[in-house]
C-alpha cells in the first residue's frame, strides 16, 4: 500500500522553496506520492469556499517532478469545468515529463460560480464528465481519433506527445450515486474520504467490486485510495490500526490529510511548515508496519 500526503498549501504557502522543502521531506520520510487539490477561481458559497491558495496542478507537479522522485496525483481535478482535449494534452505532457508518475484524480465540483467564470455548464457536469473520460482515454491510446458524442466532436485528430503506456490512470473522487458505476466502467481507481474504518466502508467497496465485475472488468485492476488524518485525540496506535484496516480492505493507496477537517477527519493543531514536516515523520513511523 502506497502512502501519500495532501499538500497543506493553506498552511504552508506555495512558494517554490516551501514546496521543494515539503516534497523532499516527504520523500525522505518514506512517502510515495504527493497529492494536490484544485480550484481555478476562488469563490465563497455558503460555508464552503474555494478562495484559498491552489496552484494549477499540472504546473505544480511539473515543478515537483524536477526536485523529487515522488508520484503525483490530483485530489481532485474538477474535470467538467475544463476543455476535455486540453486536459488530455496537459495530463499526457506531464506523464511524459515525469516518467509516468502521475495519476489523474477527477471530480465534478460543487461551485457553480467557478463553472460560470470558466464558461462551462454546471448543471450537466456529471453526465458530461462520463463522455470526457472516454474522449481522454481515446486521445491517450490512439494517434488519431474520430469521435462524435453529445458534447464532443473530434474529426481525425490527436495529441502529441501521448503517454508511453497509452493511458494516464484516471481515479474518481466523490460519493454521488453515479460515482461507483462510472468507476466500474472507466476508472482506474476511487478516492473516497467519507468512510471511517468499519462495516460501511467494507460494504461500499464490495459494491464497487460487484459493479466492476458486471462491467466485464477485473476488480483487482481498480485501486482504492483512502484518506486519513491524524488530528484530534487519535494516537499512533490508532493510526496504525486504521492503516492496517485499509490495507486488509484492499486499499492500494493511503493519503494523509493534515488540514482536511470534514466528516470524521481532523486537522493538525499546528499550522507551520515545521509542524507539518514533523507530522509527516511521526505518521510514517507509526504506520510503517501496516503499509
Amino acid at each position: 500500500m502506497q502512502l501519500g500526503t495532501l499538500l497543506p498549501l493553506g498552511d504552508i504557502g506555495g512558494s517554490p522553496e516551501v514546496l521543494k522543502e515539503y516534497a523532499q521531506a516527504a520523500e525522505a520520510a518514506g512517502f510515495d506520492f504527493i497529492e494536490a487539490p484544485d480550484h481555478v477561481l476562488g469563490a465563497r458559497v455558503g460555508e464552503r469556499t474555494g478562495a484559498g491558495l491552489f496552484h494549477d496542478p499540472f504546473t505544480l507537479f511539473s515543478y515537483l517532478a524536477g526536485v523529487t522522485k515522488l508520484g503525483f496525483s490530483t485530489g481532485v481535478l474538477i474535470l467538467p469545468q475544463r476543455q476535455t482535449a486540453l486536459v488530455a494534452k496537459q495530463a499526457a505532457c506531464l506523464d511524459v515529463l515525469c516518467g509516468g508518475r502521475f495519476r489523474l484524480g477527477i471530480g465534478v465540483g460543487w461551485n457553480e460560480v467557478e463553472f460560470t467564470g470558466l464558461n462551462e455548464n454546471f448543471h450537466n457536469r456529471g453526465r458530461r464528465s462520463e463522455e470526457q473520460v472516454q474522449v481522454m482515454q481515446m486521445l491517450w491510446a490512439e494517434d488519431h481519433v474520430t469521435f462524435k458524442g453529445r458534447w464532443h466532436t473530434i474529426d481525425d485528430a490527436g495529441i502529441n506527445p501521448r503517454p508511453a503506456a497509452g493511458k494516464v490512470p484516471i481515479w474518481f473522487g466523490g460519493h454521488h450515486e453515479r460515482t461507483l458505476p462510472r468507476i466500474a466502467k472507466w476508472g482506474d481507481g476511487w478516492m473516497p474520504n467519507a468512510y471511517p474504518p468499519g462495516q460501511e466502508a467494507l460494504d461500499i467497496l464490495a459494491t464497487l467490486r460487484e459493479l466492476t465485475e458486471e462491467a466485464g472488468r477485473d476488480p483487482a485492476s481498480v485501486g482504492i485510495e483512502a484518506w486519513t488524518s491524524m488530528g484530534g485525540d487519535a494516537s499512533e496506535a490508532d493510526w496504525a490500526k486504521e492503516a492496517a484496516f485499509w490495507k486488509k480492505a484492499g486499499a492500494t493507496h493511503l493519503c494523509l490529510t493534515t488540514t482536511f477537517e470534514r466528516r470524521h477527519h481532523h486537522r493538525l493543531a499546528g499550522h507551520t511548515l515545521g509542524d507539518h514536516l514533523a507530522a509527516l515523520k511521526r505518521y510514517r513511523n507509526a504506520v510503517a508496519d501496516a503499509l
